[in-house]
């Protein structure tokens, strides 16, 4: 478990800088043995389009008002707002909601009495416009934890940490392995939409213009692979769940990345509404009795998240700037 008190500190926009133009339009992907690009999109249109299309509505309405997880045991239901990225949350291909953050969800949502699962896909940069706008009710994507964002929303303690990685060429023939190297390397790369990997990389040096932005993680592999860019980059469990043997790339090995000098601690969790304190409250103490009694790696585990991965850092912590 780390125990490491030292935050990362993102350097540009609440959301991790705007996102720039792909660099080309991201190929077919192809990702044997795991969920393919075509499965997250039509999950998109199973599951996520009926919640978009209801929670509107409810955006239309306004709220109650009084104790939020006494509402939500009343409807019986509650919607998850995730943005396909895995191993985090997505669509898998018989349909279902999986990942790293509903699985947390569901075991601390169950225990406070709540069983039903509505999931809400959109897009990770409309994440919290979404939340705030009450089209969801948490967001379960395994946000990174800023206090920008912290300005906006609020956070459960985290549930996890995360170094990052990129996704090269077999062989890793510019010889990548953090983001300084990107920078000598002179390589054209590309990130995800809002992810803050893109300023650690900016924050070592590496052109702004030389990185383009693709949707999700199977899109930049593809990219790689029929070599529109030289390297992919994100956190690594993201990396790592795209790439599988034979696929013509592979994933370096994971580091923790340096800013003049810091390390920036990535860690993730659940934000809420402002105004919905003892829903985060709630949460939290069921999050810290599973992290007490090892449940929490249990449940995590099948993603590919280890003991390493967990913190015991607070949303306090990261919060502060």
């Amino acid at each position: 478990m780390v125990r490491s008190r030292r935050r990362r500190r993102p350097l540009f926009g609440p959301l991790g800088g705007p996102p720039t133009d792909a660099a080309g339009p991201p190929a077919s992907p192809i990702s044997p043995g795991g969920p393919s690009r075509r499965t997250l999109l039509s999950g998109a249109a199973a599951l996520g389009l009926l919640g978009i299309t209801g929670a509107a509505g409810c955006a239309r309405i306004d709220p109650e008002g009084g104790d939020p997880l006494d509402r939500l045991r009343a409807q019986g239901v509650v919607r998850l707002g995730i943005a396909s990225e895995i191993p985090y949350s997505y669509i898998d291909d018989d349909g279902s909601l999986t990942g790293q953050s509903p699985a947390i969800a569901r075991e601390i949502f169950g225990r406070l009495g709540i069983e039903r699962f509505q999931p809400v896909l959109t897009e990770f940069g409309s994440l919290i416009p979404g939340l705030r706008a009450r089209q969801f009710d948490v967001v379960a994507a395994g946000m990174w934890i800023s206090p920008e964002r912290c300005d906006q929303v609020i956070f459960s303690d985290p549930d996890y940490v995360a170094k990052d990685a990129f996704i090269v060429a077999a062989g890793n023939p510019l010889g990548i392995t953090d983001y300084a190297s990107l920078a000598e390397s002179g390589a054209t790369s590309a990130t995800g939409p809002g992810w803050f990997q893109r300023d650690y990389a900016i924050g070592n040096g590496v052109d702004p213009n030389s990185i383009g932005t693709y949707p999700d993680q199977l899109a930049g592999l593809n990219a790689v692979r029929h070599g529109r860019i030289d390297a992919f980059f994100g956190t690594a469990p993201t990396m790592t769940a795209a790439v599988r043997e034979g696929s013509g790339v592979e994933v370096t090995e994971p580091f923790v990345p340096v800013v003049d000098g810091e390390e920036q601690i990535g860690a993730g969790g659940f934000a809420f509404r402002p105004d919905e304190t003892a829903l985060r409250d709630a949460f939290n103490t069921e999050l810290h009795d599973l992290k007490d009694t090892g449940r929490l790696l249990e449940l995590v585990e099948p993603y590919g998240f280890t003991e390493e991965d967990l913190t015991d850092l607070t949303a306090e912590e990261l919060c502060s700037p």
